[in-house]
């Protein structure tokens, strides 16, 4: 640590990192933070706060990432580096500084890139990179993180984000960087000059729209309906805007101070569409208009979330609640007009609620379970694609992630926002909004109620806290919680699930750092390091005939997990 502290001092860094580092100098503490490792790069890319040191992210731990990808790309060949890699960013602070810094490592390096002129949608990345037969794509963006963060994504030649085995590679070639300050880069107009850099516009914006067209129902709806829609200051703006207008929305009102893309987010604290907070402004002008729909994107327009009037107020709903109506309302008009696959399959993760399961399962639709984030969605469609085992249909995650059509293969706020609107207008044509629509898909499934706790452990001791809480969990196993037995136990780090008379199976998806309880009535109980935050997270979901039964059995099992924790 020291080495590398030292070695930050002996260069001449831009002044706003230098001052970063003089004010830290005799601070201890602050400089093991800053400096106790590098920011790590994982299956969900490289997210970590701004500032100056290798655990932050700044220039040049940004250049240290961009050479790492620049050497996987080189080590695949001439034909890798000329179909070369797409750059897109979001709107946080030095997320275009950042773009043009890993433009000008790869390019260094002869491969060829795409640097986006403004900021756009992750989903924009992915299309882009399937679009152009790019080798691999990047976004600069800490999703729905606060003002102080921002992060670095890769992504594949299927517009996916890597799985680990490419990760590896990655993180291989950055161990093997012996000098941060060392890294070679190219202005970027002499790889303008040299036909290895082209800048992306408007015509990329088409093509995405065009696709995003072909979503578009042939039901009849209520066109009329007024939406509110807030971008939080991030760059799903324009494609939702362009998108709702060409679905046929007419009263689509937009939160005028949150359309400013500002990576200050200056309206809201936590730019998350999970957070009701957010919604705030959306609820003013809602009221004021008489809107029944309220929609929002996070900064990078990959999660939406949506808040339903009641009659009283909005209700926001969850991911699990938005990820089982669209779900049946995709299936249901898929078998009006008798295009429902024999082989349909709805793609969720471990910790998302089984809700959307047994709604598939009234279709014939059946479910796959991934480990959490999309890269394990996308892994599987290209499966599907390749095999024709199954026809996939739908993809989400409890995390307010969902995707429709393929020709992304990240989640597409911006695919599910029209989507969202379309839903809402086809209930609202019957007389119904979409909480009238959940109520009666649970009267006819099951009330399935969901909770997240999550715990946050900032730096090198929060870290060192969250292994231990596993760590403990594995020594400690419990035998039953809220007095529901434990019937089974997944231990994901090991490839194990483990039965109450000690009987074990192999569990056929990769090892991550995951551990779920099964419980005797069908409840459970997830623990998860979060890939990309600060945090512990414990999912928990029940079920149970009566509305109120289920809300209480929730409540039991959300003391006991605290309990438990302790």
């Amino acid at each position: 640590m020291n080495k590398l502290y030292n070695q930050w001092l002996e260069q001449k860094l831009p002044s706003y990192l230098q001052d970063e580092i003089a004010a830290s100098v005799t601070d201890v503490q602050e400089i093991e933070e800053r400096f106790y490792q590098y920011v790590s790069f994982g299956t969900g890319g490289m997210r970590g706060v701004l500032g100056a040191g290798t655990n932050r992210m700044n220039i040049y731990t940004i250049r240290r990432v961009a050479e790492g990808l620049a050497r996987y790309v080189k080590a695949n060949g001439e034909t890798a580096k000329a179909r070369g890699v797409v750059i897109a960013y979001d709107t946080r602070h030095f997320s275009y500084e950042f773009a043009c810094e890993t433009a000008s490592v790869l390019g260094a390096h002869g491969i060829r890139v795409y640097v986006y002129q403004e900021s756009r949608p992750t989903p924009q990345l992915s299309f882009t990179v399937r679009e152009l037969n790019a080798y691999a794509g990047v976004v600069i963006t800490a999703s729905h993180n606060p003002k102080q963060y921002n992060g670095f994504k890769v992504y594949d030649e299927e517009g996916a984000q890597l799985t680990p085995q490419f990760v590896n590679a990655i993180v291989a070639h950055m161990a093997e960087i012996e000098d941060i300050f060392a890294i070679v880069t190219t202005e970027l107009s002499e790889l303008e000059e040299q036909g290895l850099m082209t800048w992306l516009g408007t015509d990329l914006d088409n093509a995405y729209l065009e696709k995003l067209l072909t979503l578009k129902g042939t039901c009849d709806v209520a066109l009329d309906m007024k939406i509110v829609y807030t971008p939080l200051h991030g760059a799903g703006l324009v494609p939702v805007c362009e998108g709702l207008q060409a679905f046929g929305f007419q009263q689509v009102s937009l939160v005028d101070e949150q359309a400013v893309q500002d990576g200050n987010f200056p309206t809201v604290s936590y730019p998350n569409p999970e957070e009701a907070d957010a919604f705030e402004m959306a609820m003013e002008l809602g009221k004021k208009i008489g809107a029944e729909l309220l929609v929002a994107t996070d900064p990078d327009a990959d999660r939406l979330g949506v808040a339903v009037w009641n009659g009283a107020s909005y209700e926001l709903l969850t991911g699990n609640q938005l990820g089982a109506l669209l779900l049946h309302y995709l299936l249901s008009m898929k078998q009006q007009q008798s295009a429902l696959p024999t082989n349909g399959v709805v793609v969720k993760t471990i910790v998302t609620s089984e809700f959307g399961a047994v709604i598939a399962e009234k279709f014939g639709v059946a479910t796959a379970n991934t480990l959490t984030g999309f890269k394990y969605m996308a892994e599987k469609i290209a499966e599907y694609e390749k095999t024709d085992e199954y026809t996939y249909l739908f993809g989400y995650e409890e995390s307010y992630g969902y995707l429709i059509e393929t020709f992304v293969r990240d989640k597409d706020a911006v695919q599910v926002a029209l989507k969202v609107a379309e839903m809402a207008a086809f209930y609202a044509k019957q007389g119904q909004t979409l909480l009238d629509q959940l109520d009666s898909l649970y009267q006819e499934f099951g009330y399935y109620q969901e909770a997240l706790i999550s715990q946050v452990f900032e730096g090198k001791n929060g870290q060192d806290e969250m292994k231990a809480i596993l760590a403990n969990l594995r020594q400690h196993m419990p035998k039953s919680i809220a007095d529901l037995t434990v019937q089974c136990v997944e231990d994901y780090a090991i490839g194990l699930a483990t039965m109450a008379d000690g009987t074990t199976k192999t569990l056929a998806l990769p090892k991550e750092n995951v551990l779920k309880f099964m419980l005797e009535d069908g409840s459970w109980v997830a623990v998860r390091p979060s890939g990309t935050e600060p945090k512990c997270k414990f999912y928990i979901g029940v079920m149970d005939k009566m509305k109120e039964a289920a809300q209480l059995k929730l409540e039991r099992v959300k003391q006991a997990v605290l309990e438990m924790v302790k």
